[in-house]
């Protein structure tokens, strides 16, 4: 026969967030026996419970608390006094039910723990397997058996299952990656005898969309480059490798004219990014002969320059950003001279919008301190020290990426 849709048959538990009806649950029942610990005996050496809470208030009066091992149900044990009204309740306790998804193995358990059950399972007129015991008290306790709660316990297990399994995928398959962004940095470093340089990328996640690299452009000219994609995670992780493809494949056009390299990029990227996807891109060329540096910023944050006498200069915006038009015209380069003792620094968001727990951001303001602050370490050494004052500015967890590049004219 078909079981009825009776709330009883639901074994999964939840918790309902919506505060405007808030959740209920059974917090324990009541059963009134003799003695506590010879109760305590029964339910925990014979049934298997775990003790919950056993605990003596100021007034001496013992309070016990035992639970099946998922500890869904609790039962609160209650010695009443001898004149109390509770007192001749002791032993008539006769509707708490325990449901099992396997009858016959718990029946087998608990029979060879030494409970008494009245009869062995046997199916009741509503479709159900069940039979029923005492405890020490006399109070009588029902064990039920469904069909469909083997069937709710073994999906949730499956889906639990399959949830842990997915994770472990997902944690794979992103170790992977990480792996595979790693390799699309620069490996190695065009040689410069007049400029000291590095980079680096501390990704918020295990993948990003920064990136910076340089560039072999021949003739003792070397090209940094350094670019923010729109976005974060594993997308801003797959468009940034797309973007460097491209830059990669195009840069040989680089020598002779910058601004086709950079035109034939933004087609590609366009071409090869959804509607909306989008890239802030500075691109510069060193001459290490001359120590000029041309260079254009695609709608990415002014690059500061620091000259030896102190002054600030910005190296701001000369285009509009990659990916978002198909007709781009990259027609405006721009030069520095540099000069012995002059430091250049490139950076994305990540480090100028960390913010503190009042919520001021790190700032350019600061970033520009703190590169005339460490103005004389080595390249590696001030991206460190960036870094770091970074950090201590904002020490919660990082929320974006954060990419630099410094390069000091010698």
């Amino acid at each position: 026969m078909s079981r009825p849709a009776a709330p009883v048959w639901e074994v999964r538990p939840s918790i309902r967030l919506d505060r405007q009806d808030p959740f209920l649950l059974l917090q324990q029942v009541l059963v009134f026996v003799r003695d506590h610990d010879r109760s305590i005996h029964f339910f925990v050496e014979n049934l298997g419970f775990n003790i919950a809470l056993d605990h003596k208030n100021q007034n001496g009066e013992r309070w016990v608390i035992v639970a099946p091992p998922d500890g869904t149900a609790r039962l609160c044990l209650i010695v009443p006094k001898l004149e109390s009204q509770d007192y001749p309740l002791i032993g008539k306790g006769r509707n708490t039910v325990f449901l099992t998804e396997n009858i016959e193995a718990k029946y087998q358990e608990w029979s060879a723990r030494g409970v008494h059950f009245l009869h062995p399972p046997e199916t009741a007129p509503w479709g159900s397997v069940f039979t029923q015991f005492d405890d020490v008290d006399g109070n009588r306790f029902w064990l039920i058996g469904f069909d469909q709660a083997t069937r709710d316990v073994e999906e949730q297990r499956r889906l639990t299952e399959e949830r842990l399994e997915a994770e472990r995928r997902a944690a794979r398959e992103l170790e992977i990656a990480r792996q595979v962004q790693a390799r699309l940095f620069p490996q190695n470093m065009p040689s410069a005898q007049s400029l000291d340089y590095a980079g680096a990328c501390i990704q918020a996640r295990q993948v990003g969309g920064d990136y910076y690299d340089w560039l072999n452009l021949g003739a003792d000219r070397l090209g940094l480059v350094l670019a923010d994609i729109a976005g974060k995670g594993m997308a801003a992780a797959l468009l940034m490798a797309n973007l460097q493809a491209n830059l990669r494949s195009q840069w040989a056009t680089a020598s002779d004219e910058p601004q086709r390299f950079l035109q034939s990029v933004n087609k590609l990227f366009y071409e090869n990014t959804a509607s909306g996807d989008y890239a802030t891109l500075f691109f510069a060329e060193y001459n290490d002969q001359t120590r000029r540096l041309r260079y254009a910023n695609c709608g990415h944050l002014p690059a500061l320059l620091l000259r030896r006498d102190n002054t600030l200069e910005h190296l701001g915006p000369t285009s509009t950003v990659l990916g978002l038009f198909a007709e781009w015209d990259c027609c405006s380069f721009e030069e520095r001279q540099l000069f012995p003792g002059d430091t250049l620094l490139l950076y994305t968001d990540g480090a100028t919008e960390s913010s503190n727990e009042s919520g001021e951001e790190f700032g350019e303001q600061h970033l520009a301190e703190t590169l005339r602050r460490f103005r004389d370490l080595s390249s590696q050494d001030l991206i460190s020290a960036i870094v770091k004052e970074v950090r201590q500015f904002d020490p919660g967890e990082q929320q974006d990426d954060i990419t630099l590049i410094a390069a000091r004219c010698r």
